[in-house]
């Protein structure tokens, strides 16, 4: 079993993001207060067993005092039965990671750190809106180091617009320097919803050009292999194994449960989604009621769901798995097209399984999207 707990808040808005955040922060004990009460009011929802890994996400989860954090933690213990080697991930901000509140993290039994460098370069932390300076980001993994907690992932953006690709070079440079476990690679996407999604349609910036995007991400790709970094999945990569357990279980499918405002939930045979109001979400936890949105998966969508993630992994897409979800229609429907895909060297297959091929993984949403069924 897997648990999401989404803590709505940040200090300011990056000009790329669009996930759901405030940065008021008066209501922020009650939010966290709700999310304590939803997580004893869900505790039911998927059937008993322990919790193999715990990801605060945001927003920024860093911004959780001890008390609250430890109210979180506390909750999930009393009602749950956390695996004693349980992956218990915080997202974080490297402007809030001094060295007393990595001792807090630690202390309280983080033991893993995702956290949003984005760019160790000056001037893309200002285009993107970031807080933190680029000193701080070497210094927080640094002192997370020290301290204890070894397993450290970092997120950076790339296709961040450049006259070349040298920034990106030494952005990865620098993770190679820190010695990090696990870096996700995010392409620069500009969302409608954004800052930037408003600066474009004003084209007060242009937009990201595809062919610079490709040949950035080619470049990560060969720089991460070649200096000990598994391509897992496409936005992720790991040293000796450091998988995210908790994204994998994701990918894989496996029901989780998540709590907060906006976060979603699987079991299995249906999702269910929380309100993205922070004000809505608290004033229906006090009633006890969850301020979900229901939503049954059909065959179809059960199986291009498991397209959309499975071909992103390592790990591929499994043959009879697909079979069964789709009620036996997948290979009729698409065998021709998965014969196409094959010549042109997009996806390759063994005896059980489909699998992206590196070409493949430029055009990965293309290709299953091309693969859904009805």
């Amino acid at each position: 079993m897997h648990l999401y707990l989404h803590i709505p808040f940040c200090r300011q808005a990056c000009h790329y993001c669009d996930f759901h955040f405030s940065t008021n922060t008066s209501n922020k004990r009650a939010v966290v207060e709700a999310i304590a009460s939803e997580i004893v009011l869900r505790r039911d929802y998927l059937p008993k067993a322990e919790i193999e890994t715990i990801y605060f996400g945001g927003g920024t989860p860093s911004m959780l005092d001890e008390a609250e954090l430890h109210l979180l933690l506390n909750t999930i213990n009393q009602h749950f039965t956390v695996a004693k080697n349980a992956e218990i991930t915080l997202e974080a901000n490297p402007d809030d990671l001094q060295r007393d509140k990595l001792q807090q993290l630690y202390n309280a039994g983080i033991n893993r750190l995702s956290i949003g460098i984005q760019s160790f370069h000056e001037p893309h932390l200002k285009f993107l809106n970031r807080i933190h300076s680029a000193g701080e980001g070497e210094i927080c993994v640094k002192t997370a180091q020290e301290i204890g907690i070894k397993n450290i992932s970092i997120d950076l953006i790339y296709a961040i617009p450049a006259p070349d690709h040298s920034i990106l070079m030494q952005d990865m440079q620098q993770a190679f320097v820190l010695d990090i476990a696990h870096i996700s690679a995010y392409c620069l996407t500009i969302e409608p919803q954004t800052a930037f999604g408003s600066w474009l349609k004003k084209k007060k910036i242009k937009p990201i050009e595809e062919e610079y995007a490709a040949e950035q991400f080619e470049i990560l790709v060969k720089t991460l292999a070649a200096n000990g970094y598994e391509q897992y999945e496409i936005s992720n990569f790991a040293r000796d194994g450091h998988y995210s357990q908790h994204n994998s279980s994701y990918w894989k499918q496996r029901p989780y449960l998540g709590v907060g405002p906006s976060a979603h939930s699987y079991n299995g045979v249906s999702r269910e989604y929380n309100v993205s109001n922070n004000a809505r979400y608290v004033e229906a936890i006090q009633k006890r009621i969850i301020p979900a949105t229901l939503e049954t998966l059909s065959p179809a969508d059960q199986t291009n769901e498991y397209l959309l993630t499975g071909l992103r992994t390592k790990w591929g897409v499994n043959k009879e798995k697909l079979e069964i979800l789709s009620g036996k229609s997948f290979l009729s429907t698409h065998f021709a097209d998965l014969e196409e895909m094959m010549q042109r060297n997009w996806i390759r297959e063994d005896a059980n399984n489909w699998y992206l091929t590196n070409a493949g993984k430029l055009f990965a949403d293309r290709i299953a999207s091309d693969l859904f069924i009805d």
